[in-house]
């Protein structure tokens, strides 16, 4: 008989007692209906607790959190209706000059009660929404890259290649066309610094708003890729959503290797690798251009100046002290702990108190927002990269 359409307890009965008897935790959990974790976990109470143990558990939390005896919740209420500019600071003070003998509950549970009676207002917090940005138009090598992932497409063996390709904008040579498994950041990050030893340093690059270039829930875009990049120096470009001819020289490279390189697609990674190596090869040395001249863009290009180094610490003169986010994305500050984001995880930023307990931080020569003393979180100031970080005039 299926386990449900018996009563609990004496189906838990039958199986101790069947267990007892000598049959296997196995054979008797597959007759059940019931995985042999759960089986050991029946048997386990029983041993502990006896027939007790048998019974139906209760779901309940040992404890829950803001839970208050009706008649102060019901006082809260009233205070925030009779004043309501007073938040649960104000309240909660109230409280505990109105009634000595009890423990006056914390500021947020205050606050969780108003909230749960709609009596706070909730002050919605400014999201990023990508725009794009300024873009320059370079003419001289290295002063702008641009890179981007050439549509996913699936292999002979079924897998997926996600080819990522960076290209120098003013020459058209090609610096790198790696099949990559995923658009995950940490092998983008293996690809741009062989670039960057192999190449040197650009001045810009300039992407779209996807992962790894961009995080659409990050303070002002950024991923942990592009804080690298501004580490190293190198200024930041985006093109506007849904305009891809921002882009075009870098999208006419793609339809020429989507059509000499990835049809038919080859069997395995190794295999297409190899095909996207050789369309590297003829791109830049044996295709004449027409943009060019008919000159090939390996007669343009020549490496980079700026050469590739592990980027010095960032230095706060002017800020009241240093801190270094921790790797959840957090600010800590004595007991306190102030979320800014996680893409600045493990980065330096500066705090400087720029008002009555408000202060600012800042990441390098940006100014990223404000928090104050109730707030744990940073609020984003004006988006401080668009005017900062993009070359104004060609390079």
């Amino acid at each position: 008989m299926p386990w449900k359409e018996c009563n609990p307890m004496d189906e838990r009965l039958k199986f101790v007692a069947r267990r007892l008897d000598g049959e296997k935790m196995a054979s008797l959990c597959r007759e059940f209906g019931i995985s042999r974790k759960t089986g050991y976990k029946i048997f386990n109470r029983y041993k502990d607790s006896g027939l007790e143990g048998l019974n139906d558990q209760s779901r309940r939390p040992y404890r829950q959190g803001n839970r208050l005896a009706f008649q102060l919740e019901r006082t809260i209420v009233a205070i925030k209706r009779e004043r309501p500019s007073w938040g649960a600071p104000k309240i909660r003070e109230k409280l505990a000059r109105q009634y000595p003998m009890v423990k006056a509950p914390a500021k947020s549970t205050v606050h969780a009660v108003l909230e749960r009676h709609g009596l706070v207002k909730r002050r919605k917090r400014r999201r990023y929404k990508a725009e794009g940005t300024a873009l320059s138009d370079t003419q001289a090598p290295n002063g702008l890259w641009c890179a981007d992932y050439k549509g996913e497409f699936r292999l002979g063996n079924r897998r997926y290649c996600y080819p990522l390709t960076v290209s120098d904008y003013s020459s058209r040579y090609l610096l790198a066309c790696e099949g990559l498994e995923s658009t995950k950041a940490p092998m983008a990050f293996t690809v741009f610094e062989r670039v960057f030893k192999e190449f040197g340093l650009p001045q810009a690059i300039r992407t779209d708003n996807g992962t790894p270039f961009a995080s659409p829930h990050a303070l002002f875009g950024l991923s942990r890729l592009s804080v690298w990049w501004l580490r190293l120096g190198i200024a930041i470009e985006r093109i506007k959503p849904g305009h891809p001819q921002q882009n075009g020289r870098h999208e006419r490279m793609h339809l020429t290797l989507k059509k000499e390189a990835t049809k038919p697609a080859s069997f395995n990674f190794l295999q297409q690798q190899a095909r996207f190596d050789d369309f590297v090869e003829v791109y830049n040395n044996d295709r004449p251009h027409e943009a060019l001249g008919m000159r090939y863009p390996a007669e343009l290009y020549t490496p980079s100046a700026r050469e590739y180094r592990s980027p010095h610490e960032p230095e706060y003169p002017f800020h009241d002290r240093t801190v270094r986010v921790t790797q959840c994305g957090r600010i800590c500050i004595g007991r306190r702990k102030i979320n800014l984001s996680v893409v600045f995880a493990g980065q330096s930023v500066g705090i400087r108190e720029v008002s009555d307990r408000i202060w600012l931080v800042s990441f390098m020569d940006f100014d990223l927002g404000f928090f104050d003393q109730d707030e744990d979180r940073v609020e984003p100031a004006g988006n401080p990269f668009l005017p900062k970080v993009l070359p104004m005039c060609p390079v």
